[in-house]
């Protein structure tokens, strides 16, 4: 579980985070929605201690993680893996090799043998068996997501964060990583948190919906009760993003 209490962050002059109070419960997949410049992503830095707070704190299964000494800030990252937006995949290296990156610089020493067969089981998790020795530029963008997916799996993590993973893709391509999204929720028991604007994707994925706005969690709930709403400022957005 992930506790986040009256957390507050500015920089400079610009406030950002004006008291977010949040759980993320184990095993649920939770949509983060909002506008632009709302906070979402650093929201999500703080979850991870790339960002410490001005106030308030976030617990990581009890711990709080601004307290964190580096040795045990960097064991707590090894349970989350993340899905960036642009998928983040180096251009010089094969599928294989982007795959397999966490692993070897985790240091622990492992062999060849081990890591063939970490990626290939993550790749096939993604449906990409067969992908292993492309290079990214031979890569659609929905199959840079799910090769960057693969490499957020492939530590096993308790925990995964999607960055808007369906930007910029096609709504057949979109869906598809949805039904991703939902599957390995379901079958690894991992804890999922997708900041996303695509109503589409919140629909198809989300067990809890939490909508960022000035600087707080101004909704929360369900995407049942969340289209509902008579409530201007959501109202509002779910017609700017056309759903």
């Amino acid at each position: 579980m992930i506790e986040i209490r009256n957390l507050y962050k500015s920089f400079g002059t610009k406030k950002v985070l004006n008291g977010i109070n949040l759980n993320i419960e184990k095993g649920e997949t939770l949509v983060i929605i909002g506008k632009s410049g709302e906070g979402k992503s650093v929201l999500i830095k703080h979850v991870v201690g790339l960002l410490q707070p001005d106030e308030g704190y976030v617990k990581v299964e009890g711990v709080e993680v601004a307290n964190l000494k580096e040795k045990e800030l960097y064991e707590m990252r090894k349970k989350f893996g993340f899905l960036f937006q642009g998928s983040a995949l180096f251009d010089s290296m094969t599928v294989e090799e982007n795959v397999a990156l966490p692993l070897v610089e985790s240091a622990n020493g492992y062999s060849t043998k081990e890591l063939d067969k970490a990626v290939a089981e993550k790749l096939a998790l993604v449906g990409l068996k067969d992908a292993h020795k492309l290079k990214p530029s031979e890569l659609s963008g929905g199959m840079k997501k799910r090769v960057a997916l693969a490499r957020a799996l492939i530590t096993n993590p308790e925990y995964i964060f999607y960055d808007e993973p369906t930007t910029g893709l096609d709504p057949i391509m979109s869906d598809s990583i949805d039904k991703l999204i939902k599957e390995l929720s379901d079958q690894l028991i991992v804890t999922s948190v997708v900041v996303t604007h695509d109503m589409y994707s919140v629909k198809n994925v989300a067990n809890k919906v939490a909508m960022m706005h000035n600087g707080i969690i101004y909704f929360e709930g369900s995407m049942e009760d969340l289209l509902k709403s008579n409530d201007k400022v959501i109202v509002d957005f779910i017609k700017r993003t056309g759903f």
